[in-house]
């Protein structure tokens, strides 16, 4: 037991208060909070002067992994107590505690903003239109929990009313209109950005909204959740299979979510280049492998992409049913290529 005490020599000075601190819609949390404690340990020891540290340095005082270290950073620049520079040849990454930014921010902290109440069982938001339904559903007036017989609509098909959380419904008959694109909300752009990106109607039902916000109030901001969402989105959005889980509750699932942000980011670093397959037009690549053998002219700016590779591919040398499983390769490759690049433009 002596032995293990002596291993616990060196503690971190945590500074709880610097989890609460924010600015607009950026709150630091108890990770980044961490990070700073430890930058104003070095800051007070060093005069206020530039800290280098590497990343494995950081991990070995603070216990921080890379992406926590990330996550960290980008919050505390952002809310400008922390600022980076890169010094010296070569250039590695410094860091410098604004001292009079965080010291305004504790003396003075910004009002939390408005949270999202739990969502009354029958609530409906007052800037959703309802186009169908009588005028008693209109003024938010719904039949009680005994009636059996079905709500006969304007619009045509009856529908039971559900007078519990109606969380994640994709029904699109009589739904609310879309949230606007400037709310404020965090969690409700979230919701909006995800039903815009998918072409789902998730509602703001208790079990949704409390996935978001669960991620919100805790480590992160709404534009990794955004972030998130366009890359499950390139990823499963194409698969009839894995499109079924454009869902809040497994992209917000908090486990789930720690996996797929760092995946997220490394694609959007590198351009967000498409990550479905292209549809191939199997007649015309068909066809324009036969012009290739009948020196026919060029049709498209694919097949001169194709022939180029092929050429270089020597697939003339071949034989023939290498030959064609060479060609579909080199179409489908460049054909992806294509796509990619018509992204980035």
């Amino acid at each position: 037991m002596a032995a293990l005490i002596q291993l616990l020599d060196r503690p971190i000075a945590y500074q709880p208060s610097f989890a609460q601190l924010r600015a607009g819609k950026v709150k630091a949390g108890p990770v980044a909070a961490v990070l700073l404690s430890q930058f104003v340990y070095w800051h007070n020891r060093m005069d206020g002067s530039w800290i280098y540290k590497t990343q494995a340095e950081i991990k070995r005082e603070t216990g921080l992994s890379r992406d926590e270290q990330e996550t960290a950073r980008k919050r505390l620049v952002a809310l400008g107590v922390l600022e980076e520079e890169l010094r010296g040849v070569p250039a590695t990454l410094h860091y410098r505690v604004n001292a009079e930014r965080l010291e305004a921010l504790l003396l003075h902290p910004e009002q939390k903003p408005r949270q999202i109440a739990a969502t009354p069982q029958t609530r409906l938001r007052h800037y959703r239109k309802q186009e169908c339904g009588d005028t008693a559903i209109k003024n938010g007036v719904l039949p009680q929990a005994s009636m059996v017989e079905p709500t006969q609509q304007a619009c045509g098909d009856p529908a039971n009313f559900l007078l519990g959380d109606y969380t994640e419904s994709t029904q699109r008959d009589c739904q609310a209109d879309e949230l606007p694109d400037d709310i404020d909300e965090p969690a409700l752009k979230v919701l909006n950005h995800l039903n815009k990106t998918t072409g789902a109607r998730f509602q703001d039902g208790q079990t949704t909204m409390g996935f978001i916000n669960g991620l919100l109030v805790g480590e992160y901001v709404a534009d990794e959740l955004i972030l998130v969402i366009d890359h499950r989105n390139e990823m499963w959005g194409a698969d009839q299979k894995m499109s079924q889980y454009l869902r809040p509750s497994t992209i917000f699932d908090f486990k789930g979510f720690e996996e797929y942000l760092p995946l997220a980011r490394k694609w959007d670093e590198e351009g967000r280049p498409s990550l479905r397959e292209p549809e191939i037009d199997t007649a015309e690549r068909d066809a324009a492998y036969r012009r290739l053998w009948a020196r026919g002219t060029f049709k498209t700016p694919l097949e001169i992409r194709v022939r180029k590779a092929a050429g270089m591919a020597n697939i003339g040398q071949k034989s023939a049913e290498a030959a064609k499983r060479e060609w579909d390769r080199l179409w489908l490759e460049n054909a992806k290529a294509m796509q990619t690049e018509s992204r980035k433009s």
